[in-house]
């Protein structure tokens, strides 16, 4: 995967439904196969942030959107349009910290199943080598 983003900042807009404030991932790394990299600076401007720390919901909406950044990514190359997704379960959640402000959050969602419009999805988001959480997470594309 690449080290470096292939597209950060306002360039997001094109690949998720989200808008500010609520856009949480700002770093598009690329898709390899089945496994694609996003990235997300923790700045305490952020709506999920408070008392220095990224919370628990924004860590969740994190990965979420991780996951709608490949979708978006991939719509864009068949120059299609993004559709909307929508979490369907989450499942073994496990938050091992909140990321400090500052942070630089790098996630990597790897496609475990898709059958039709919906993705089992296994992520895992790190900042310093550390794992900050893991999930799996059903997602459902709803298409015009």
């Amino acid at each position: 995967m690449n080290t470096q983003p292939i597209m950060q900042g306002d360039e997001m807009h094109n690949l998720l439904p989200q808008r500010p404030p609520i856009v949480m991932v700002d770093k598009f790394y690329g898709v390899d196969d089945n496994i694609s990299c996003t990235g997300l600076s923790v700045k305490e401007t952020n709506i999920f942030c408070g008392n220095g720390y990224l919370h628990e919901s924004g860590i969740v909406e994190h990965i979420a959107q991780s996951a709608a950044a490949r979708v978006g990514f991939i719509f864009t190359q068949k120059n299609e349009p993004v559709p909307l997704g929508f979490i369907g379960s989450v499942d073994k959640l496990t938050i091992n910290f909140l990321p400090k402000v500052g942070s630089e959050l790098y996630t990597t969602i790897t496609v475990m199943q898709e059958v039709m419009d919906i993705t089992l999805v296994a992520a895992k988001v790190e900042t310093e080598g550390q794992v900050v959480a893991e999930c799996k997470m059903k997602i459902f594309l709803k298409r015009d």
